[in-house]
């Protein structure tokens, strides 16, 4: 489900992201080619890349009120649950990553609730910024989600919620905040530590345990973007603290055309499916890789 060029100006993102500073529209020229290099860089060295004040100052107003009116929107969902978001094994040690479960209170707002005329929206499906996204992850073409209510989210977090030690469904996850909290809330995470051929499961069980060593923390504003290896970077958003609330959008791309989650996913997750995922459940649903979700 691709947007096209047609569906939006060339000038689309003048305004709404630092073009002098991030120059994601000329990416062929000296300039641009310089950034994308930068960003690889950065994202092979650390698994994740930051980009400070993406949204410039005179629209970062507008971005926070977008998210606090969309807010009440968001379905909260309590549970304890582990790095999988699967069931425990019997057969494995207590100790075991699998069988570590801690509580999780999240709060998303889904996709079908966000207009178009909101900034968060348009940035979402401007091609500019689909062709940033895939350079710098080294895809060709990315699409947006075909899932109604995982395209475009945004992720509610109030006092005492926290989202403990997980991975991504998808291979890369694009995040932008637009609120922070007063305190707490740090994004924490544990780069490469499994990969396709293997979860690694020693060294995530260390990580659990409290071992630091591997650990990146980031240090997240509002306006800034983040480009994150989330399938493959155990990570976590410790508990928020303060009557602040913490909002981040997601931005959900895929290598295919057609990606859609889990219809459980969506269930836990916006406390509803959508029709595609009412289909899933019928056909059945199959992964590109073997890890565990």
């Amino acid at each position: 489900m691709t947007i096209t060029a047609a569906k939006q100006p060339v000038n689309a993102l003048e305004g709404l992201i630092d073009l002098e500073r991030y120059p994601l529209n000329e990416l062929s020229s000296p300039a641009g080619k310089t950034f994308i290099a930068d960003c690889r860089r950065q994202l092979e060295e650390d698994g994740c890349v930051v980009l400070k004040n993406f949204v410039p100052e005179a629209a970062l107003a507008r971005l926070e009120r977008e998210t606090e009116r969309l807010s009440p929107d968001a379905h909260y969902n309590q549970t304890e649950t582990n790095p999988y978001n699967s069931d425990g094994d019997a057969s494995l040690p207590a100790t075991h990553p699998k069988n570590r479960f801690d509580d999780r209170t999240n709060g998303f707002v889904a996709g079908d609730r966000i207009d178009h005329d909101t900034i968060i929206r348009q940035v979402y499906e401007n091609p500019e910024f689909q062709r940033f996204i895939g350079a710098v992850v080294g895809i060709e073409e990315i699409h947006q989600y075909a899932d109604p209510l995982a395209d475009l989210v945004v992720n509610v977090l109030r006092e005492g919620c926290q989202h403990p030690w997980h991975y991504d469904t998808n291979e890369f996850i694009v995040t932008m905040m637009t609120r922070q909290s007063h305190s707490g809330g740090r994004f924490e995470y544990a780069p490469g530590i499994r990969n396709p051929e293997g979860e690694n499961f020693a060294e995530v069980e260390k990580v659990i345990d409290g071992d630091r060593s591997r650990l990146k923390a980031l240090d997240l504003q509002p306006g800034d973007l983040q480009i994150f290896f989330g399938r493959y970077s155990l990570h976590r958003v410790t508990p928020v603290v303060g009557d602040k609330e913490r909002h981040t959008v997601i931005f959900a791309y895929a290598k295919e055309p057609g990606f859609v989650g889990r219809p459980e996913r969506a269930q836990r997750i916006f406390g509803r499916m959508a029709p595609v995922h009412e289909q899933i459940l019928k056909d059945g649903m199959q992964r590109s890789d073997s890890l565990a979700d």
